[in-house]
């Protein structure tokens, strides 16, 4: 049998498996969507396959134009069709996923069905890893045909820290972090799941449509984990043998108690896809932490007295060496330039961070190498749109659309109250408006058909269960 057949046995074989329709009322009893300052909060509950099916069947809608998106948007970005990432999802994502993810993606793609979409358990795969995929599994294919011909430019995104002890007003735990990521993507990750599974953690986490893991990572849990990251930039690796970082993701959310759980969830079997350096907390302990997470090797920092930041930089000089291509002296790159920033508001903060100074820094926009504010890609809440240089670090041509679209922040007391705060948007306030983006800018009128308005909306706090 040709591989191209066989592929498509295969395939046919998951629509199968997920083609019985379930009457929505069976297992929407207990879910519940709303939508706030450009939020879309969606309560999920119950087995795999039930939290599966309540996630595709509320947000159908947003699941079908990211698809769609994906469909028209990757090509351009990294020269594959969605139909390289629906194989690759089957032959080298699915068979590592364990049966409880299988199930909730089956459960996602049957809630699609059921609104009369025809997508299955390869397109939600492929969605929930496009970020390892395109930016790690591509590089490597790439460099398999010519050395170095993808120059594994692993994207930068993010701005985080948390801290405690005497960083902190009241000495417990603060976190911080906006994701930076393509406008045409970010100004869509705007959905605050509320979890309860049938067995493990109850999560709070903002996501993508689609999702069953956070991706920008931000989430919090019932037994007190805070979790959150920020990319390796110019990360170079990746293993198809081994588990994807979406569902290593989820399944540390969902089943650590401790430091220590998340960091052996992590490092078990890792693939090197999206490399991080994962800032997690214990509100348990007071103690937080630090993993850098490369393909051959990582490293862990923790305390009960510290302020850890996040820019997209790496720390530690083996992994920096043998695994990123990342100029850590160039101080004019985006991730180095923040990096200064959020030392410097580190110690300005110092025993004064709570929720509300954890905005403000998130929200920053003060430029440390110009010493002024600015709206550039070295400042905390980027805007890569418009910067004359665009960010060549990540290979981002001048003025591309992308930087920071929202934040979030939690402490110790809002996450006691499955709580935290969330901002939709640029966090320092300013809109981004596509028609004059586009008069102004008419190479990238390629992204014209679903590059909206971005709007700025208030701070808005979210709580499991209301």
């Amino acid at each position: 049998m040709k591989l191209s057949t066989a592929l498509l046995a295969l395939a046919l074989l998951f629509c199968l498996a997920i083609s019985c329709k379930t009457p929505p009322a069976d297992r929407m009893a207990k879910a519940t969507r709303t939508e706030k300052n450009g939020w879309i909060y969606v309560h999920l509950e119950g087995s795999p396959a039930d939290i599966g099916y309540q996630h595709g069947y509320l947000l159908s809608k947003e699941i079908d134009t990211l698809l769609h998106i994906m469909k028209s948007y990757l090509p351009v970005t990294s020269k594959k069709d969605w139909n390289f990432y629906r194989n690759a999802a089957l032959t080298i994502l699915w068979p590592k996923l364990e049966p409880e993810y299988q199930t909730e993606i089956k459960g996602i793609a049957l809630g699609l069905q059921a609104k009369g979409m025809a997508y299955d358990s390869l397109d939600v795969t492929a969605l929930n890893a496009y970020i390892e995929l395109s930016s790690y599994y591509v590089p490597s294919v790439l460099n398999k045909i010519k050395a170095d011909s993808a120059n594994n430019r692993a994207p930068g995104n993010c701005s985080a820290f948390i801290a405690n002890g005497k960083y902190t007003k009241d000495g417990k735990i603060v976190m911080g972090h906006n994701n930076w990521t393509d406008y045409i993507i970010g100004e869509r990750w705007n959905v605050i799941a509320d979890i309860i599974p049938e067995k493990g953690n109850h999560i709070l986490m903002d996501c993508l449509p689609g999702f069953i893991h956070s991706g920008d990572d931000f989430l919090i849990t019932k037994n007190g984990m805070l979790i959150t990251e920020t990319t390796i930039t110019q990360f170079k690796g990746f293993d198809t043998t081994k588990t994807p970082e979406c569902m290593r993701a989820r399944k540390a959310a969902q089943y650590s108690n401790s430091i220590d759980d998340v960091i052996k969830i992590m490092t078990t079997d890792n693939n090197g896809g999206y490399a991080n350096d994962w800032l997690i907390g214990d509100t348990k302990t007071n103690e937080v932490a630090k993993l850098e997470l490369g393909l051959k090797s990582y490293r862990v920092w923790r305390s009960k007295d510290t302020a850890i930041i996040g820019s997209n930089f790496a720390s530690d000089p083996k992994l920096i060496a043998e695994e990123t291509t990342f100029k850590v002296d160039d101080k004019t790159t985006s991730p180095n330039a923040r990096k200064l920033r959020m030392g410097q508001l580190m110690e300005q903060y110092k025993g004064k961070l709570d929720e509300n100074t954890a905005k403000i820094i998130e929200g920053d926009r003060y430029d440390a190498l110009q010493n002024k504010e600015a709206s550039n890609r070295c400042v905390i809440s980027g805007h890569v749109d418009e910067d004359m240089k665009g960010c060549p670090e990540w290979d981002e041509p001048p003025y591309f659309p992308m930087g920071a679209v929202q934040s979030k922040v939690t402490t110790t007391a809002l996450a006691g109250k499955m709580q935290f705060w969330a901002h939709m948007g640029h966090p320092d306030g300013q809109d981004f408006l596509a028609a004059p983006f586009f008069k102004l800018h008419p190479q990238y009128k390629y992204q014209s058909n679903y590059l909206r308005d971005m709007k700025a909306y208030p701070w808005t706090l979210f709580e499991a269960g209301k």
